[in-house]
C-alpha cells in the first residue's frame, strides 16, 4: 500500500517499521512506499541513524538498506496480533522451566500491559481468561548455563563440563555442541562426542561448570533428525531394565503403534524383533501384553526375572477368566501355572 506522509515523525515511523520487517529495500522501492522522492529517503535514513538506529546500505546493483543489529535495542513497532502474540508468550514464559527467567518475563510483560490500548487489553485477557497452562515438572535450569550453551553451539566452540550420570557418578566430558532441545519438560544438549566417535544427548540440569574452549572451531557435520534422537535418547536413558523380544506379527504394524524409543527390527513378512525397556521386568511384562500380539522373549536364561513376571501376569489374567478371586480357596492359576513349569522343567 503506498503511504504518503508529510509530517516528518510520522514518516520516520513508517519508516522504521518496513525496515523491521528484515527484507533490505533500494532507495526507488521505499520512496514509492512512502510516497516521497528517493532524496527525502535519503534525508530519513540520516535521521534515523542520529536516533541511534543502525541502518546499513550498499550501492549498487542489488543493493539497497536494511536495519541491522545495533548496541542498543531501538524501540520495536508491532501490529496488533504481533503484541497480542507476544505477551501471551511472555506470560506462559513467566512459568516455564529456565531459572531467572521467570522474573524477567514479568518485569517485560507489566511494560507491555501497561502500554496497551483497550482494543488489545480485551484481546489478551480472553485468551488469558481461556488459556490453562499445565506447571513445568520437569527440573528448571539455570538461564546462564542455557546462554553459555548457546553460544558455544552458535560459535562452535567445542565446551567442556561436568556431567552427573542417572546413577550418580559424575565425569569430565568434553564435545561438540550442536543444538539445545526442549521437549517441554527438559532441556537437553545434543552434541557430537568424538572420545565415543557418536552423537550423545545430555541433560542439561545435569551440566555443571560448562566451559567453551574458545579455539579452534569445531568443523561442521551433517546433523540427523535431532528432534528424534533426542526423544529417542531421553526415553531410553530411564530404563533400568532391557529386554529383546520375538514378536509375531509384520514390523510396520508395530511400528505404528509402538514409541520411537523402542527399535523393531523386521525378521521376515510375519515376525520382527523389539529392543524394549522399561523401569522393572514387571511393567515391561505388562507394557508387552498391551501389545496384543503373540510375542517371546529372546535368550529367556538371560531374563529370568521376565520370564517370571510373565508367569505371573498370565496367570492373574486367567484367575480373572475363570472368575477366581483372591479370598477364594484353592489354588490361583497363576500357582498353578508356575508349579506345572517348574515340575516340567
Amino acid at each position: 500500500m503506498i503511504v504518503s506522509m508529510s509530517d516528518t515523525p510520522a514518516r520516520l515511523l513508517a519508516l522504521l517499521s518496513i525496515l523491521q520487517t528484515g527484507r533490505d529495500l533500494t532507495g526507488d522501492e521505499l520512496a514509492i512506499r512512502l510516497g516521497v522522492t528517493t532524496r527525502t529517503v535519503r534525508n530519513d535514513m540520516d535521521r534515523l541513524r542520529n536516533l541511534g538506529y543502525r541502518v546499513d546500505s550498499m550501492r549498487g546493483p542489488g543493493g539497497g538498506y536494511w536495519l541491522g543489529p545495533g548496541a542498543n535495542i531501538p524501540p520495536l513497532l508491532l501490529d496488533d496480533d504481533e503484541t497480542v502474540a507476544i505477551t501471551l508468550a511472555l506470560r506462559l514464559a513467566a512459568g516455564g522451566s529456565v531459572q531467572g527467567f521467570e522474573e524477567i518475563s514479568v518485569q517485560a510483560l507489566v511494560k507491555i500491559q501497561q502500554m496497551l490500548p483497550d482494543r488489545l487489553q480485551q484481546r489478551v485477557t480472553s485468551l488469558e481468561g481461556s488459556v490453562e497452562p499445565i506447571p513445568g515438572r520437569g527440573p528448571t535450569v539455570d538461564m546462564d548455563l542455557l546462554l553459555i550453551i548457546a553460544t558455544a553451539c552458535s560459535n562452535r566452540q567445542l565446551l567442556r563440563f561436568e556431567y552427573r550420570r542417572h546413577d550418580g557418578t559424575s565425569g569430565l566430558r568434553q564435545v561438540e555442541p550442536h543444538r539445545l532441545v526442549n521437549d517441554g519438560h527438559r532441556w537437553y544438549l545434543f552434541a557430537w562426542d568424538a572420545e565415543k566417535q557418536d552423537w550423545r544427548t545430555f541433560r542439561v540440569d545435569r551440566i555443571s561448570d560448562a566451559r567453551p574452549r574458545p579455539a579452534p572451531k569445531f568443523p561442521l557435520r551433517a546433523l540427523p533428525d535431532v528432534a528424534a534422537r533426542v526423544s529417542i535418547g531421553a526415553a531410553t536413558a530411564m530404563w533400568d531394565y532391557r529386554a529383546r523380544v520375538i514378536a509375531h506379527a509384520p514390523a510396520e504394524t508395530l511400528v505404528a503403534r509402538l514409541p520411537p524409543a523402542v527399535q523393531v527390527d523386521a525378521i521376515d513378512e510375519t515376525s520382527c524383533r523389539l529392543h524394549v525397556g522399561s523401569s522393572n521386568a514387571a511393567t515391561l511384562a505388562r507394557y508387552l501384553a498391551l501389545l496384543g500380539v503373540r510375542f517371546s522373549v529372546e535368550e529367556p536364561e538371560t531374563h529370568p526375572d521376565l520370564v517370571e513376571a510373565l508367569r505371573e501376569l498370565s496367570g492373574l489374567l486367567l484367575d480373572a477368566v475363570e472368575g477366581r478371586r483372591a479370598d477364594q480357596p484353592g489354588e490361583s492359576a497363576a500357582r498353578r501355572r508356575a508349579s506345572s513349569t517348574r515340575s516340567g522343567s
